[in-house]
């Protein structure tokens, strides 16, 4: 029981470790959902939306914490 346990807190610190990315990413989920789940966008327009989508947010989450290290590494706060 304690392997399902440390599974899951494992799991847990691995999508809430970077709470922007996170969020980000469930933002283009549910829009892309939205969109093609009410007819809005045909499947392929949306697997297109997820795709970049999740590039974009990626790309700058990965800028927003090299800027995070860049400044903690100066010294300022």
């Amino acid at each position: 029981m304690s392997v399902l346990r440390e599974l899951a807190s494992e799991l847990c610190k691995m999508f809430v470790g970077d709470a922007w990315l996170t969020a980000g990413i469930l933002i283009i989920v549910s829009l892309t959902a939205c969109l093609v789940g009410y007819r809005v966008a045909p499947p392929l327009i949306g697997g297109a939306i997820l795709f970049l989508g999740c590039c974009v947010v990626l790309v700058a989450s990965v800028a927003r914490s090299a800027r995070g290290l860049r400044v903690r590494r100066q010294g300022r706060p």
